[in-house]
C-alpha cells in the first residue's frame, strides 16, 4: 500500500451556528465558505441534515446545495448525510437523480442514519436499533430503482414501491429518473465506532468510508482494519484514495496561538456542545472515547485538543497530518469541519494558511518525487 499517494481535501459543514444569528445570514456565510474553498483549491464540500435544531439549521442540503452550484465551477457537492430513515426511497432516488442533472455531475452522496432525537421523533422514528436496517434497504431500493426500468413492484420491510398499471412509454410515463453519473455519483457511508456495521456495508458494496472528526486515531485504525478485512471478505479491492476522514483543524501564524484560539473559539465550542448533546441524550460518551478504559470525567475538550484536534502554525500542522497518516493508514480525503464564524477575520486567515501553505507542503512531500513520511 503506497502512503505517499498525494491528498484530495474537503470541507464538512455540520453546520452548528449561534442560534442567535439569522438563519439569512447563517446561510450566507455557509455560502461564501463553499465559494472561498472552490478559490481554494478544495476538492469536495459535504453539508448535513437536520430538521428540528435551531443550531444545525440547514433542513435540506440538496436545496442549499443547488444554490451553491451556481455560484461555484468546479468543487464536488454533497448531503452528508442524507438521513435516509426520514424519506421514501422514491423521493430520494427521484431528487438525487435531479440534481446530479443539474449539477452536471459535481454530485457526491453519502447515505447515512439521522441521529437528533428530536429529527427520530418528528418522523417517527421510534427504534434507533432498526437504524441499520432501514439506510440498508433504502440504499437498495434507491440503487435499484436507478438501475431497472418500471414496471416495479418492490416490498420491503420498511417501505414499498409499485409501479406497475400507469406505465405508459408512449406518453413518458412511469419513468424513473437517473442520475447523470452512472451507475450513480460516488456513495460516501460515514463511520463512527469501532466494527461498525456500516463500515463493514460500505466495504462490501464498495463504497467509501467517510471517518468522524471527533473519533481518537486508535478508533479511526480500527476502521480501516476492519474496512479492510470486510471487503477481503466481500472479494473487492481494498482502495485506500477512497478513504475520507474529517479533523477539526486551525491554523495560525504560531502554534501557541493556534492552539489557544481553536480551544476558545468555535471549534472548542463546536466540540463542548457535542460532548454535552451526547451525554444529554445517551447518557454517556462512549463513542468518542479513545478507548474502552477511558473514564467519562477524562473525555473532555483538553483530551480532544490535545489528541485529536490538529492546531498549529503550518509547519505543525502539515506534521501533525503527516503523523496522522502514517499511523492510521493512506487515506486519499481530508475532510475539514467548517466552523461558525464567531472571528471571520481569524477563521477565514485559518483556512489561507491551510489551502496556501499546508496542502502544498503535503503534497510536496507525498507526491512521487519528493516522497516522505515524515
Amino acid at each position: 500500500m503506497d502512503n505517499n499517494q498525494p491528498l484530495n481535501f474537503g470541507m464538512f459543514m455540520m453546520p452548528i451556528h449561534n442560534p442567535n444569528k439569522p438563519k439569512a445570514q447563517c446561510y450566507d456565510e455557509d455560502l461564501e465558505m463553499i465559494v472561498n474553498c472552490e478559490e481554494w483549491n478544495f476538492r469536495e464540500f459535504w453539508v448535513g441534515e437536520h430538521h428540528t435544531s435551531d443550531y444545525e439549521n440547514i433542513v435540506m442540503p440538496e436545496i442549499f446545495l443547488a444554490k451553491a452550484l451556481g455560484l461555484t465551477q468546479k468543487i464536488r457537492l454533497g448531503p452528508a448525510p442524507v438521513c435516509l430513515q426520514y424519506h421514501h426511497p422514491a423521493q430520494v432516488a427521484s431528487r438525487l437523480a435531479f440534481l446530479d442533472h443539474l449539477s452536471k455531475g459535481r454530485l457526491n452522496l453519502c447515505f447515512g442514519p439521522g441521529s437528533v432525537p428530536s429529527d427520530l421523533e418528528m418522523h417517527q422514528v421510534v427504534d434507533m436499533k432498526q437504524s441499520g436496517a432501514m439506510v440498508a434497504e433504502s440504499i437498495d431500493t434507491i440503487l435499484q430503482l436507478w438501475s431497472e426500468n418500471p414496471p416495479r413492484d418492490i416490498k420491503g420491510k420498511y417501505w414499498n414501491f409499485k409501479l406497475t398499471e400507469n406505465v405508459f412509454s408512449e406518453f413518458g410515463c412511469g419513468v424513473i429518473h437517473r442520475p447523470l453519473q452512472l451507475p450513480h455519483p460516488p456513495i460516501a457511508l460515514p463511520c463512527v465506532s469501532r466494527g461498525s456495521g456500516t463500515i463493514k456495508m460500505a466495504a462490501s458494496r464498495g463504497f467509501q468510508p467517510f471517518s468522524h472528526h471527533m473519533v481518537h486515531p486508535d478508533v479511526l485504525k480500527d476502521h480501516w482494519k476492519t474496512y479492510s478485512e470486510a471487503a477481503e471478505r466481500s472479494g473487492r479491492q481494498i482502495r485506500p484514495e477512497n478513504w475520507k476522514i474529517a479533523r477539526n483543524i486551525f491554523v495560525a501564524d504560531s502554534t501557541t496561538e493556534a492552539k489557544r484560539l481553536a480551544q476558545e473559539n468555535t471549534v472548542g465550542w463546536t466540540i463542548d456542545f457535542i460532548l454535552k448533546f451526547a451525554k444529554q441524550f445517551s447518557g454517556n460518551l462512549n463513542m468518542w472515547k479513545r478507548n474502552e478504559e477511558m473514564s467519562e470525567s477524562d473525555c473532555n475538550l483538553d483530551y480532544f485538543m490535545n489528541e485529536v484536534v490538529i492546531a498549529g502554525d503550518p509547519q505543525e500542522v502539515t506534521k501533525q497530518i503527516l503523523q496522522l497518516r502514517e499511523t492510521v493508514g493512506p487515506f486519499g480525503t481530508l475532510v475539514l469541519v467548517a466552523h461558525e464564524w464567531d472571528d471571520k477575520e481569524r477563521h477565514l486567515h485559518s483556512l489561507e494558511l491551510f489551502s496556501k501553505e499546508v496542502m502544498p507542503a503535503l503534497n510536496g512531500l507525498l507526491s512521487p518525487a519528493g516522497a516522505s513520511s515524515t
